[in-house]
Order: C-alpha cells, then sequence, then structure tokens
C-alpha cells in the first residue's frame, strides 16, 4: 500500500464502502494538506457525490478530516447547508496515494446549522436547529445482525461515535474551529 502523502492541490478520490465491501459514496476533492489531527481534503461547490441510487452536487464549500488514528471521517460545511458539521463512524480511513477510503459504520455525529430549516433538510432529520445528536442508531442495530459485524468492530464503532458526540458537544479539539483556515485554504487552491 502507497502511503505517500499527495500534494497539496492535487486531485484525491474519496471511496467509502459499506460493510462486505458494497459500494457507497464515491466523490473528488482537493488535498489541503495535514496538521496534527490528519489529513484534509476540501470539496468546492459543484463537487458531485454519488452512491447507488443517490447523487447530487453540492451547493457550498466543505472540507473534511481522515484523522490519523480515529474511526470517523469529519466533514465541516461552510455557511448555507442544513448541517454544520457531519461525522460518519467508519473504520480508521486508509491512503493509497490518491485514493483514501473507509468503510461506513453507520453511525453519524451531526450538528445541525442554528439557521436549519425544514425544508433544506434530508429525509429523516427532523433535529432542531443547532442540535447535536447521534443519527442512524437503528441503522446501525440492523447491520450489525444483518451483515455479521464482528464484535471488535461494532465496539469500536460505538466508542468511536460516544468520543466524537462528547468532543463535538465540549468544542475540543478539532471540533473547535481548526477546520476554518481549511476552509480558507481550499478556497485558495480552488479553480475559480
Amino acid at each position: 500500500m502507497n502511503i505517500a502523502t499527495p500534494v497539496p492541490g492535487t486531485r484525491v478520490r474519496c471511496e467509502m464502502t459499506k460493510w462486505g465491501g458494497r459500494p457507497h459514496w464515491r466523490f473528488e476533492g482537493l488535498y489541503l494538506g495535514e496538521d496534527v489531527h490528519g489529513r484534509w481534503v476540501g470539496f468546492p461547490v459543484g463537487t458531485r457525490y454519488a452512491r447507488p441510487g443517490m447523487e447530487f452536487e453540492s451547493h457550498i464549500e466543505t472540507v473534511s478530516l481522515f484523522p490519523r488514528d480515529g474511526w470517523f471521517c469529519a466533514s465541516f460545511h461552510a455557511p448555507g447547508n442544513w448541517c454544520d458539521l457531519y461525522v460518519d463512524v467508519s473504520t480508521a480511513p486508509v491512503w493509497d496515494g490518491h485514493l483514501v477510503g473507509a468503510v461506513d459504520l453507520d453511525l453519524d455525529v451531526v450538528w445541525m446549522s442554528p439557521d436549519s430549516d425544514e425544508l433544506s433538510r434530508p429525509p429523516g432529520i427532523s433535529a432542531a436547529p443547532g442540535t447535536i445528536f447521534v443519527d442512524d442508531e437503528d441503522e446501525f442495530a440492523d447491520h450489525q445482525v444483518r451483515y455479521g459485524y464482528p464484535l471488535d468492530v461494532i465496539e469500536k464503532a460505538q466508542t468511536s461515535s460516544d468520543q466524537v458526540l462528547a468532543a463535538v458537544r465540549a468544542g475540543r479539539a478539532p471540533f473547535e474551529g481548526t477546520h476554518e483556515p481549511w476552509l480558507r485554504r481550499l478556497g485558495e487552491l480552488s479553480p475559480a
């Protein structure tokens, strides 16, 4: 496996799967750089996100943190989205050159935008503006049985979800504004 660090500004492909290698989200962004928390990838306005049965083009800039040691992938959104933060609990991200991937483990930590309105939210999200919560706990419980998640994977996913939720609520790094310079960097590297 090639874990060489991409050069800032180069294209990076993100390929998330579900347990058992089933395809999930696929999208491309720009490698931004690395800090103590992990590697950062930026997604300009117009980024196309696709998974089986769904596809959309983003209307806001987003930066994602792929941590060195954490079992999650965190996406921080510029203003104008229904949520400010969306953290996918996953296996630890794995890099192979200009490709990063992880297995999505259903649980999501979501921080609703303070000015989120009902019309802009995806179906099934009814949390109040500004709320921080864990989503898809029912899906996680179902998939543990349906797809045979190993016990250690279940425990790591639940621990990650609990730790991320606590860090977001307490405003601990990297959930306290660490992403803001990376959003600015994305603006500098994005084509005009």
